[in-house]
């Protein structure tokens, strides 16, 4: 991340590189909100503003992925940001990263049944995390 803010001629400052690390090293996918909260506590006058114009930068260049939510907002995910499927809980809101190896696969067999070029794509599926089953 901080190798293309570099190249295209952005500034690393202190905010900027908090973001990136919360993002980094989060597997909770995050909110704008959740990433400033964290944010505040070591730079009580960053501004809720600098944080989305920083996510909305990274996102421009594909260093973290939009997951956007009707009902919940955007959500964010720094560690893993070329499209993959997630799992989504309908309860808590909970979003975990599935592996599935056929991705690639599976855009090329959309492509030959359609015609169309596909350009960036999503998978989700929703349902209920073990916590939430069990309560």
């Amino acid at each position: 991340m901080i190798k293309s803010l570099r190249g295209s001629g952005r500034r690393i400052t202190p905010q900027r590189l908090a973001v990136l690390k919360i993002l980094a090293a989060s597997k909770d996918h995050p909110g704008v909100e959740m990433i400033y909260r964290q944010v505040k506590k070591d730079f009580p006058t960053t501004s809720l503003a600098t944080v989305y114009k920083t996510v909305t930068l990274l996102r421009e260049l594909q260093e973290v992925l939009e997951l956007g939510f009707a009902d919940q907002g955007s959500r964010y995910d720094g560690n893993r940001p070329s499209p993959h499927p997630h799992v989504i809980c309908t309860k808590c809101g909970s979003i975990v990263d599935s592996q599935f190896s056929q991705m690639k696969e599976l855009a090329r067999e959309m492509t030959q049944e359609t015609g169309f070029e596909i350009t960036h794509h999503r998978l989700d599926f929703f349902g209920l995390c073990p916590k939430c089953r069990s309560s």
